[in-house]
């Protein structure tokens, strides 16, 4: 009788679930996910969570392959030499190939009085943190967002529509992934929604307390709740394993994904710096890097060389409150065009469908695992590699 082939994937989000799922279209393979909550979080609508519009999660039992056992816990080590994980509650499991898809999460803030003051929304654990401290602010408390990437703006206007008075400081630009005509449509649907927004030279934060911000150029202004959405970071996890990663803490693979230490780790999501040129961190990224790496387990199970992985972009959906939206549209390569598209319910409701969207692929992907490849392919990446001057990295030799 042929064994099965133990393969553990450390992580259940986006490109976790994706990842498990695909690995059950072949026969003898034991799929273990391991993450610390038992529900999948959907983090595109953890803005909704603290407005209280979603509540941001999904049984796993919708999403997940029949075949696929989750393990709710933590993975406190990797040990890659003896194959094996150790968990937080003090067992272990052992691997013959590992996934490391932990995600990422926003990184910790070094200004002053951040990390006390300010509130952070890229876990579930810390939305729930805040959905009852801006259901207990007074109607006239002032809320104060920063950062003006995606999330920044989604919460900002999501607060801004109940009726709350709210200030987005954006650093330099406001949405800086935007083409300038996008960006001042979302100007114009923020004065529309009465958010102050701050933006240039010296409108970075230098310090928070627990009633006030004060900015780089001196100024200073009231806040009674602030909520820190700049920045990324990912856990450490790969790091504290002795496994080679990015100035981020991203491991570093070769263009299979495949871990540049150990041929048996393949790595995948925003925690993965495929030949240390990482693609955006992103449900978008995550959602098509998932199968992939799925996939580059099932050839090397299969003794075949994996593909070189592929991920094209479409641009950047958002949306602004519940009854108005925003779609910039990009290149494969992720650089922005000059088309973008604006509107009312339409596009809320085309930014609904798409979150939607990502819980039926993980859907399909646990039904007809292999049948549903969706993603853009980017044709350039390698000539950019080529000018970056960087040689795609090779893969671990060890087996």
């Amino acid at each position: 009788m042929t064994e099965n082939t133990d393969v553990i994937v450390v992580g259940g989000g986006y490109a976790g679930v994706m990842a498990a799922n695909r690995l059950t279209r072949r026969d003898g393979v034991h799929v273990t996910l391991i993450n610390p909550r038992p529900d999948f979080v959907e983090r595109i609508r953890l803005h909704q969570l603290v407005t209280g519009s979603d509540d941001a999660v999904v049984d796993y039992q919708k999403i997940l392959a029949g075949g696929v056992e989750l393990v709710v816990d933590t993975v406190t080590r990797i040990d890659a030499a003896g194959r094996r994980v150790t968990l937080a509650s003090g067992g272990s499991l052992d691997y013959d190939y590992l996934i490391y898809a932990v995600g990422s999460g926003s990184s910790v803030p070094d200004v002053p009085g951040a990390a006390e003051h300010a509130y952070r929304i890229s876990t579930l654990e810390q939305a729930q943190r805040l959905q009852p401290v801006i259901d207990a602010a007074d109607a006239s408390a002032a809320l104060t967002v920063v950062g003006a990437g995606p999330t920044g703006l989604e919460t900002a206007s999501e607060l801004a529509e109940q009726g709350r008075k709210v200030t987005l400081v954006c650093g330099d630009v406001l949405g800086p992934y935007l083409h300038p005509r996008a960006r001042r449509a979302v100007a114009k649907r923020f004065a529309k929604l009465g958010v102050t927004v701050i933006e240039g030279p010296g409108a970075t934060v230098t310090s928070v307390t627990g009633d006030a911000v004060q900015l780089a150029d001196g100024r200073e202004f009231r806040s009674d709740v602030t909520i820190w959405t700049a920045g990324f970071g990912v856990p450490d996890l790969a790091a504290r394993s002795g496994l080679t990663t990015d100035a981020l803490g991203r491991l570093l693979t070769d263009e299979t994904l495949t871990s540049v230490d150990d041929a048996r780790i393949i790595a995948t999501g925003d925690s993965v710096a495929p030949s240390n040129l990482p693609v955006r961190m992103s449900c978008q990224s995550a959602m098509q890097l998932g199968p992939q790496a799925g996939e580059t387990v099932l050839s090397r199970i299969a003794g075949k060389q994996p593909k070189n992985f592929s991920v094209g972009f479409f641009g950047e959906c958002i949306s602004l409150g519940r009854r108005a939206g925003v779609v910039q549209v990009a290149r494969k390569d992720d650089t922005v065009s000059r088309v973008y598209y604006e509107g009312g319910r339409s596009m809320a409701m085309l930014k609904e469908g798409v979150c939607w969207s990502t819980v039926w692929q993980m859907k399909q992907e646990a039904r007809h695992p292999g049948q549903l490849d969706l993603w853009f392919k980017d044709r350039r990446r390698q000539q950019v590699l080529a000018k970056a001057g960087k040689a795609p990295a090779d893969a671990g030799r060890s087996s």
